[in-house]
């Protein structure tokens, strides 16, 4: 004989308001003292309980006694999980405070390589000092690596530049600066401590780069000004980069952002900027994308620390 199919009891809906009012009424022990302490009148606690047993199958929760009333069984079992419940909603309501009054949330960004040299430190020293209860967490990469992050949802913001001229339609773009480009050459070159220089004046030097094509780095600028720069060396690490250069092997190619980082045996020559700058630089969110608090924030921090670097 097959079994008959039986649909498993309903989950009774239940206000968070109706068992602040039991809570209240049970520690009282009186619905008319009760209402006094919720600013209620009588009638309108003794409709909550009304409703909340109701939702529980009609089982009484208090007995009526002459003075006041008393827990029954039901009511007694119910405590713990009314209990629970507000103490629930009392930390989300603490969590969300925080969050919104950046005492606490986190913050998840990404950066590309020279804006960490200056630019970030700077700011996210100060954004921790203003806001020691967010939780930051950062990583490294490139600007089309980052926006990838970013769309996935795995970043909140991300500061990413124009080289390489990546798609930025989707992104809600908070401009922090434009940066202007130099010449890294040996200390003893014959243009170190001159003004600033066509970018063709190297059109037939050695190059050093972290790809072997230009296109998609910052020698992008070199095929703006009408030659392909030859590049001799591929060497990824920016320090190992100034080591080339100070030996003599080569030339390469610094942002403003890393100018200050530049060592004592390398020179660097300005580039004439022709029209516009080299590359501009952002602070990236998704657009339509609600931001987490912390990214305006920081955002605003990003801001004054651009204003603090050297032009």
């Amino acid at each position: 004989m097959p079994y008959a199919h039986v649909e498993p009891p309903a989950e009774p809906e239940v206000s968070s308001v109706w068992l602040r009012v039991f809570l209240e009424v049970g520690r009282q022990g009186s619905f008319t003292v009760a209402a006094r302490a919720l600013g209620w009148t009588q009638s309108a606690v003794s409709r909550q309980i009304s409703s909340l047993e109701a939702a529980f199958g009609g089982a009484p929760l208090f007995d009526r006694l002459p003075r006041g009333v008393r827990l029954t069984e039901a009511g007694r079992l119910l405590v713990p999980y009314a209990e629970a419940v507000a103490e629930a909603l009392h930390g989300a309501g603490r969590e969300l405070a925080a969050l919104r009054e950046l005492a606490g949330g986190r913050l998840r960004f990404g950066a590309f390589a020279t804006a960490d040299a200056a630019l970030v430190p700077q700011a996210l020293a100060a954004f921790r000092a203003r806001h020691p209860g967010v939780r930051v967490a950062r990583e490294e990469g490139l600007t089309p690596r980052l926006l990838e992050r970013l769309a996935a949802g795995h970043l909140d913001l991300a500061v990413v530049s124009t080289t390489g001229r990546p798609p930025l339609e989707s992104y809600e773009l908070h401009h922090l600066l434009d940066e202007s480009l130099y010449v890294a050459v040996p200390a003893d070159h014959p243009l170190a401590g001159g003004g600033p220089v066509r970018l063709g004046r190297f059109a037939d030097a050695d190059w050093i780069s972290g790809g072997a094509r230009p296109e998609g780095t910052l020698l992008d600028a070199a095929l703006r000004q009408g030659f392909r720069p030859r590049v001799a060396h591929v060497v990824a690490e920016w320090t190992a980069k100034q080591g080339y250069v100070a030996a003599g092997l080569g030339v390469t190619l610094v942002p403003a952002l890393a100018a200050a980082s530049v060592r004592s045996d390398v020179a660097l020559v300005p580039v004439l900027d022709e029209g516009a700058p080299a590359r501009a630089v952002y602070a990236a969110t998704v657009r339509g994308r609600s931001p987490v608090p912390a990214a305006g924030a920081f955002v605003g921090a990003l801001r004054e620390a651009a204003g603090r670097l050297p032009s």
